[in-house]
């Protein structure tokens, strides 16, 4: 086999890709990195400067092309570091990540370490810099700190200045001899940071460390290493392969043996980064939140000095999705030159080095409206507003701090652990003394004690024998004399095999290896055990719709492919808040994408180990979907896991090829110590030719390359799949990590570019979501089809809406003020349109502002103004942040539908916003704005109450008018009129309204009218549901007919009408002093004009005024109803009661509406029971069903009949006392209600105490029916009655509750 193939095509199966070496250039020199943010303030040891890659070995893989810039920029974030030997120089290990543009990743491990400079030139170019630097300090005063601070404000804290090798640094270690940082070079010796780096296409992480800490080692070590370094490299490179699935491979480092092992088939896949570790630094109620953000897909941004913690907590965190995928941009270290890319305007996961020293409310970062904020030095997080909790999370946490006990680290500590690494060369710091390391393994030892591995009384002697002088003597004479003391040497054996590092066996880190194994899979298992519990069911709401892949892919963003609505339904109630939030995540859509393409290609790997999970746990655990519970499910595999794990890493599966002598010309590969030697790239480029395994892989790959050209022909042409995926799988997949090869500004420019792309998409995308999901409810409303969004969805998708506006807005800021880049926006367009008020003592807006006209004479015109929605805002003292206050403004306006209007009038002032924002911004590119805006527009076809239904506390005017029929005579009224408005929420309580605000308007034909007005205060009470109306009948002109009445919501202009066209006042119509009117929203004017003809179905009304006048006037205009349509009319209200119940208890509305208003229950009754009634006659007054019930009544209670009665059965005399108790105690009332009022009362009391059933057969039976109605009337037919009877006792399964306006006063 040639050296190229070996070098490429095995390289899928090779444990490790690259080695590649970093550090100073000696040819080119000291090269000041001005992207890392050169300060030139600091002493020159302390500025950065260019790092190269020195060497690579091989030069190239076929599978994973080299990449020099970013594994430069990675390996040495900081660029180079210069230390005198004045300074410590301890060794330094982190790791990185690269993600493709598939998503595809690569792992490198680095060891950092510090060499002598031996080049002259560089001495002396040190030299120099300090000597300028001396001259310009003496010569002129240091700059102001606030000077200092502005010239490298771009670079933020990122400043450049303070490498993770500085970590250990402090002023004064350095001034401790001299000058702070000096240098001489006739005096000192200048070191030099330099890197050693192995990229694997696996995090063998543990392995990686170990091996590259050994190789320094052995030129640090005074005695040459056994063989040239060369055959180390050569052999890690092209002679481990990788460890097959479920297997484990022990291979050589250059002093002792290293082994890894990777997961099998069904278990979760690798993650060899210390959960430990993770949990220490944050603590596990803090992980647990952080979590959640990732879940939730907001912006993580890491914070720590320390690269390697960076990386250990960003990928312990994504290795706890499973089995969902993080898929936006991750990079868990930002190098300095990329602190641009945290004005990304998508959700991102990254890590940013801090300075030592420096205080986060220093940090100034462009966006922070959803960003979660981890400080991993000091165990503390920052966490967006308003996000939902993970569910069951204290019973979580308790479970994850059970296992975390188990190994013997505390929960809650959040301690950062040791940072001494295992087996760092020796050379490299201080030894740790014998005792030390002794009492290291004994708390190795106990910890294995906590956990089940040792017996209490096998401590108790390990502890005894613990550095006892006595014992140690006691023990050494019995064995002079033959005696053995079995268990003392067996465990002296123990503690020697873990003490001693490097001389065979188990070593204490081969030791903490396996326990940071078995606890990671431990941890992980937990985790994945929620998952499995949450979705133990998802396969049954996925949508399978499309034929086959192609058609799939094509019409991937058209299909609907999860029942979102049926899910939630089905989910306990405790855990909706956050389940709704996650299914709309990119990351839950590829898990189903992925899961709807496993029907035409093999089953992703994480799919496939999840579904084969919860296939397991159906067989354990049988249970129907619908008995669904949020009782907390503990994870039961826990110690199958760690098993698996330890049996892998105790009995090894392979032993890969010892390293060897190399083909190596003669006196190349000499050793000089404290010196990484210049390897030989011959020998290191090309792989070996004739060893077993190369040949394997090889064929193996044929036999792959032959499968997948066989797969090829078969389904799609992969490039047009790929192009397909990119498209229709994320807005943002090709952004999950900047290209750190290229910093041009034109690339730059490119990737804003696709930013402003992406975030139009996305906002095309949430707004025809928003409108389908809004718009699929109303048709079912109208009759049409199923409802597909509940509002607890609907609440979700407004909140991502707000999320995207503050992305938006903080896109390309010039300099950010405030945590809410809209708010702040806002509060500098309210600050310059009040001073150009001042100025021209003018209304607040030169843009004319719509006045939103009202369909009705009589309701005051309502200014329409984006000032005074910030100001109604600002007035709400339940809102303390600016990101709290930018989400209020925009559910208000999009309430409002004024949301795209106001946003374009925010962006009309041009001066404004080139002033906050850069060129590249998104509110900067002019076409893209304009679409932006459109699609916000046409949020304006559906009806939102996004503002009314979530700030349920805050005090709100309502403005009420009383409009009468328009005859001048019938609106004067000497008596006291009252209202009390009724909500979803709550009501206002009875208000007194003044006389003398009648006010008179005069309409186009200059024609009076007059109308009682006034404005009232009251806590929010939601949509309106009802109005009581009544006056006190004092005065001669008491009697008041009244058309209807009008209030309106004066902050949100949500305006209702509430139908009356009665009369209140004693001796006319049913004489009733008082009524309860029912509701509907009012489309304005202004909207009508429009021409939105696409709206909200109107609510439900009070019933028609045909229906309530009277029923002579019914009689005579011919308008009867068919007793056909009586019966449907009633069918139809008992269904809408009924589908009321069945709507989560928030979205129900109100069943006011449906009992009393218009084509409800009491108008279907009526309607029946005036069905052949006899009502008219000639020269008589009106007779109302009321009378009806009252002679019933009044039959069963004379003396003679309630002897008749108690003849009868004792059921049926019961229900006589009850029906008569019901109609006695509602005549008894205070209320003035009337005769209609009276029936309407004793049918909702009826149905409410499940007694109508029962009263009916009573009602048919009395004589008195016989007098009042015709031969052919509905209540006459018995088959029609028991039919009535029969619909209504369907009523009996629902607790029907009553509005306190309809039942005030009875007492019962």
């Amino acid at each position: 086999m040639s050296g190229s193939s070996a070098g490429s095509g095995a390289a899928p199966c090779r444990l490790v890709h690259y080695f590649v070496i970093c550090g100073i250039d000696t040819e080119t020199g000291l090269e000041p990195d001005e992207l890392a943010g050169e300060n030139l303030e600091q002493s020159p040891l302390r500025r950065t400067f260019k790092s190269k890659v020195l060497a690579r070995y091989p030069e190239n893989v076929e599978w994973n092309p080299f990449d020099q810039d970013a594994v430069n920029m990675l390996c040495m974030p900081k660029g180079l570091s210069f230390r005198t030997q004045a300074e410590p120089r301890e060794t330094q290990f982190h790791s990185f990540i690269i993600t493709k543009e598939d998503g595809s990743r690569t792992y490198g491990f680095v060891h950092t370490f510090y060499e002598e400079v031996t080049s002259p030139q560089i001495c002396s170019a040190m030299q120099t810099l300090y000597q300028m630097h001396n001259a310009e300090n003496t010569s002129s005063n240091p700059p102001s700190s606030s000077s200092s601070s502005s010239s490298s404000s771009s670079s933020s804290s990122m400043d450049s200045l303070a490498s993770s090798l500085d970590e250990a640094d402090s002023p004064a270690s350095s001034s401790s001899s001299r000058r702070p940082g000096g240098y001489d070079s006739s005096r000192d010796t200048l070191y030099v940071s330099k890197a050693l780096c192995l990229i694997t296409p696996m995090p063998f992480m543990h392995a990686s460390r170990r091996f590259l800490s050994q190789m320094h080692r052995a030129v640090t070590d005074s005695s040459a290493p056994p063989l040239p370094l060369e055959s180390y490299v050569h052999n890690i490179l092209y002679e481990v392969p990788l460890p097959a699935p479920g297997r484990s491979l022990k291979f050589h480092g250059v002093y002792e043996p290293i082994v890894c092992q990777r997961p099998g088939p069904g278990e979760l896949p690798l993650a060899d980064f210390p959960l430990a570790e993770t949990f220490s630094l944050l603590g596990v109620e803090n992980l647990v939140q952080v979590f959640t953000c990732t879940l939730l897909e907001m912006q993580i941004l890491l914070y720590s000095q320390d690269y390697q913690r960076l990386m250990t907590v960003a990928e312990g965190i994504t290795t706890l999705l499973f089995p969902f995928q993080w898929q936006h941009v991750y990079v868990p270290i930002l190098p300095a030159s990329l602190l641009h890319f945290l004005d990304a305007p998508v959700p991102y996961l990254m890590g940013l080095q801090s300075k030592e020293g420096t205080d986060r409310s220093k940090l100034e970062l462009p966006q922070e409206a959803n960003l979660c904020f981890v400080d991993i030095d000091n165990h503390y997080i920052e966490l967006p507003e308003d996000f939902p909790h993970f569910p069951n999370e204290s019973e979580f946490v308790q479970e994850l701090s059970e296992v975390l006990l188990s190994f013997g680290i505390s929960a809650i500590s959040g301690a950062p652990p040791r940072t001494r690494t295992p087996g760092s060369a020796p050379g490299s710091a201080p030894s740790t003394p014998g005792r030390e390391r002794r009492t290291a393994v004994l708390r190795q030892l106990e910890d294995d004690g906590r956990n089940g591995n040792l017996a209490g009384e096998e401590l108790a002697v390990l502890e005894l024998l613990q550095g006892n002088a006595t014992l140690e003597r006691l023990q050494a004479l019995t064995k002079r004399t033959g005696v053995t003391v079995a268990r003392v040497d067996a465990l002296r054996a123990r503690i020697k095999s873990q003490s001693i590092e490097g001389q065979g066996g188990r070593t204490a880190a081969e030791e903490e290896e396996l326990r940071n194994a078995k606890l990671n899979v431990q941890l992980r298992e937990v985790f994945a055990s929620r998952f499995i519990t949450m979705f133990a069911d998802y396969e049954a709401f996925v949508i399978q719709s499309a034929p086959d892949l192609e058609s799939w892919l094509t019409n991937r963003e058209q299909m609907h492919n999860f029942d979102k609505a049926s899910f939630l339904s089905d989910q306990p109630e405790p855990y909706l808040p956050f389940l709704s939030h996650f299914i709309e995540t990119q990351m839950f859509a590829t898990f189903i994408d992925n899961k709807i393409m496993s029907q035409w290609e093999e089953k992703e790997p994480l799919l496939r180990v999840f579904d084969t999970r919860i296939d397991k746990a159906r067989l354990y655990n049988v249970r129907a979907p619908s008995l669904r519970s949020s009782s907390y499910q503990r994870c039961s595999v826990l110690k199958e896991a760690a098993q698996a794990i330890e049996q892998r890493l105790m009995k090894i599966d392979h032993t890969a090829i010892h390293p060897h002598l190399l083909d190596m010309k003669i006196g190349q590969g000499k050793y000089e110590q404290g010196f990484f030697p210049k390897l030989q790239a011959d020998v290191l480029n090309t792989g070996p030719s004739n060893n077993k395994w190369s040949h394997r892989t090889a064929t193996t790959q044929r036999r792959n390359d032959r499968h997948r050209q066989q797969s090829e022909h078969l389904t799609l042409d992969n490039d047009l799949k790929e192009k397909y995926m990119q498209e229709a799988r994320s807005l943002q997949k090709n952004l999950r990590q900047p290209k750190l090869s290229d910093l041009s500004p034109a690339v730059i420019a490119q990737t804003n570019w696709k930013f402003v792309e992406g975030l139009l998409k996305e906002c095309r995308v949430k707004t025809k979501r928003m409108l389908v999901a809004k718009m699929g409810r109303e048709a079912v409303e109208l009759g049409h089809g199923e409802a597909n969004i509940t509002g607890l969805e609907e609440n979700t998708l407004i909140a991502s809406l707000c999320d995207l506006l503050e992305r938006i807005w903080s896109h390309g800021l010039q300099v950010k003020q405030g945590k809410s880049a809209l708010w702040s926006h806002l509060l500098h367009y309210q600050a310059r349109e009040e001073k150009l008020e001042q100025q021209a003592e003018s209304p607040v807006s030169n843009v004319p502002e719509r006045r939103k006209s009202e369909s009705s004479i009589g309701m005051p015109y309502l200014r329409v103004s984006l000032i005074q929605d910030m100001r109604h805002i600002q007035s709400m003292s339940e809102i303390k942040t600016d990101v709290g206050r930018a989400r209020a403004w925009i559910r208000l306006s999009l309430e409002k539908k004024l949301l795209s209007q106001h946003l374009k009038q925010l962006l009309c002032r041009q001066a404004l916003t080139k002033k906050l924002y850069k060129r590249y911004a998104f509110l900067r590119c002019e076409e893209e704005k304009e679409q932006f805006l459109f699609h916000l527009l046409s949020l304006n076809a559906v009806d939102y109450f996004c503002f009314t239904s979530v700030f349920t506390t805050i005090m709100i005017p309502y403005r009420v008018v009383i409009i009468p029929i328009k005859k001048l005579s019938n609106t004067m009224t000497t008596s006291n009129p009252w209202v009390c408005v009724s909500g979803e929420l709550g009501d206002s309580g009875i208000m007194q309204i003044p006389k003398n605000v009648l006010e008179m308007t005069f309409d186009s034909a200059f024609r009076p009218h007059a109308h009682i007005s006034a404005l009232f205060k009251c806590q929010n009470l939601g949509k309106l549901t009802t109005v009581q109306l009544g006056h006190d009948n004092a005065g001669l002109l008491a009697k008041w007919l009244v058309d209807c009445v009008m209030v309106r919501n004066e902050i949100t202009g949500h305006t209702y009408r509430f139908p009356c066209g009665r009369w209140l006042g004693k001796g006319v119509d049913d004489g009733s002093l008082e009524r309860v009117l029912i509701g509907e929203l009012v489309l304005s004017t202004a909207e009508e004009d429009s021409g939105r003809g696409c709206r909200t179905p109107p609510l439900q009304r009070s019933p028609s005024q045909i229906r309530r006048i009277s029923i002579t006037s019914m009689s005579a205009r011919g308008s009867k109803p068919t007793s056909a349509q009586i019966q449907e009319g009633i069918g139809e209200a008992v269904n809408n009661i009924i589908k009321h119940f069945h709507k989560p208890e928030k979205e129900r509305g109100s069943l006011t509406v449906l009992l009393c208003g218009e084509n409800s229950l009491v108008a279907a009754l009526e309607q029946f029971f005036h069905h052949g009634f006899k009502s008219a006659r000639l020269f008589q007054k009106t007779v109302f069903v009321w009378d009806f019930v009252e002679k019933a009544v009044a039959y069963m209670e004379s003396a003679d009949q309630m002897g008749d009665l108690q003849e009868t059965a004792e059921p049926r005399g019961m229900t006589c006392q009850s029906l008569c108790h019901y109609v006695n105690a509602i005549n008894s009332t205070r209320r003035n209600i009337g005769k209609d009022g009276k029936f309407q009362l004793l049918v909702c009391l009826g149905a409410r105490d499940r007694l109508l059933p029962q009263w009916l057969p009573l009602l048919v039976e009395c004589p008195v029916i016989l007098r009042m109605y015709e031969d052919t009337a509905l209540l006459r037919d018995r088959t029609t009655v028991n039919a009535l009877i029969g619909v209504v006792e369907t009523l009996h399964d629902f607790p029907i509750t009553l509005e306190a306006s309809l039942v005030k006063g009875i007492d019962l």
